[in-house]
C-alpha cells in the first residue's frame, strides 16, 4: 500500500505544470515580466479608481483663476506635476487622458479581435471559395494606406467622438487577426478531433467555437495583449498629430503634442514628459507580459 502511494506521489511530482501554474512559473522565472505585471496593475488601478475619490473634471477646466497658474512648475501648491498653458492640473489631465487612451485601445483590440478571429477561423475551417473570397478582401484592405485613410476620415467627419475614432481604426485593424487565425485554423481543421466531430454530425459552429477556438486560446491571449499595446500607441500617435480625439478632449497624445515649441520642450518639460513616460512604461510593461505569456504557451520557449 505504501509503495502504491509513493508511486502516485512520484507521478504527481513528475507531471508537467498545466494552465495557470505554467503562467505562474513563467512569471516567477522572468523577474522583468513579474515586475512589469505589478507595475502595470498599479498604474491601471490608479488611473481607473482615483477619479472616484478626486474630482479630476474640475481640475481640468480652464477658469479665470486657473489662468494665473499658467505653467506652474511641479510642487506648486495644488499642482503635484505642475500646470499647462491654461493652468490645468497635469496630473488630472494625465489620469483622464490615460483613461481615454486605454478605453480606445482596448475597444479597438476587442472589436478587431472579434471580427478578425471570426473571419479567420471560418476561412480556415471552410476553405475553398469562401476562403479565397475572404482572403482577397483581407489582402485588398491590407495594401491600402491605412494611416492616411484614417487621417482623411477623421478630417472630413465634422462631428466625431471616441466611438467614431474606434470604428474608423477597427475598420482596418481586423485583417491581421484574420490572417493569423486563418493560418492556425488550417492546421487545426486537419486534425482527427475535427473529423470525428463532423462524422458525429456536430454543427460546424459548435466545432469552431467549442473545438477549434479553445485550442487557439494561447495564441488569442498573447495576440490580444500585444495588440492592446500597439493600439494604445496608434491612438497616441494620431492624437499627437491632431487626428485623434476631438480638440479639448484629454489624451496621452494631446498631452505629448503640447511639446510644440522650443520653449515648452526645453523649459517646461513637466507639460509633456509625464505623458511620454507613461506611454513608454505602459507599452513596455504590456510587451513584457505578452512575451511571458507567449513563452508559457510554447513548451520549447519556457524558462522553467
Amino acid at each position: 500500500m505504501s509503495n502504491t502511494t509513493t508511486q502516485e506521489q512520484e507521478q504527481q511530482v513528475s507531471l508537467p505544470p498545466l494552465g495557470f501554474e505554467v503562467i505562474k512559473r513563467e512569471f516567477i522565472k522572468d523577474k522583468g515580466a513579474l515586475f512589469a505585471l505589478f507595475l502595470l496593475v498599479a498604474i491601471l488601478s490608479f488611473i481607473l479608481f482615483s477619479p472616484f475619490f478626486v474630482d479630476f473634471d474640475a481640475l481640468t477646466k480652464v477658469t479665470p483663476m486657473s489662468i494665473f497658474n499658467k505653467y506652474a512648475p511641479p510642487g506648486t501648491e495644488g499642482y503635484f506635476l505642475g500646470a499647462d498653458d491654461g493652468g490645468r492640473d497635469i496630473l488630472a489631465l494625465l489620469v483622464i487622458g490615460a483613461r481615454n487612451s486605454l478605453f480606445i485601445g482596448w475597444s479597438v483590440t476587442i472589436i478587431t479581435a472579434i471580427v478578425g478571429i471570426t473571419v479567420g477561423i471560418m476561412s480556415g475551417y471552410y476553405g475553398g471559395i469562401f476562403d479565397d473570397i475572404m482572403m482577397r478582401i483581407v489582402d485588398f484592405i491590407r495594401i491600402l494606406p491605412q494611416l492616411v485613410i484614417i487621417i482623411v476620415l477623421t478630417t472630413i467627419i465634422r462631428k466625431y467622438d471616441h466611438w467614431t475614432l474606434i470604428w474608423v481604426i477597427s475598420a482596418f485593424g481586423w485583417t491581421y487577426n484574420a490572417r493569423l487565425f486563418r493560418t492556425a485554423t488550417l492546421s487545426e481543421a486537419s486534425k482527427d478531433y475535427v473529423s470525428a466531430s463532423k462524422t458525429m454530425g456536430t454543427y460546424d459552429w459548435k466545432i469552431m467555437l467549442l473545438g477549434v477556438l479553445p485550442n487557439l486560446s494561447s495564441l488569442l491571449v498573447t495576440n490580444l495583449i500585444l495588440a492592446f499595446a500597439g493600439n494604445i500607441a496608434l491612438e497616441t500617435g494620431l492624437s499627437f498629430l491632431g487626428f485623434g480625439l476631438p480638440t479639448g478632449t484629454p489624451s496621452l497624445g494631446t498631452l505629448i503634442s503640447a511639446a510644440s515649441s522650443p520653449d515648452v520642450i526645453k523649459n517646461k518639460i513637466w507639460v509633456w514628459l509625464p505623458a511620454t513616460l507613461l506611454v513608454l512604461i505602459m507599452t513596455l510593461c504590456i510587451s513584457y507580459i505578452g512575451q511571458a505569456l507567449k513563452r508559457a504557451a510554447n513548451a520549447k520557449q519556457r524558462l522553467g
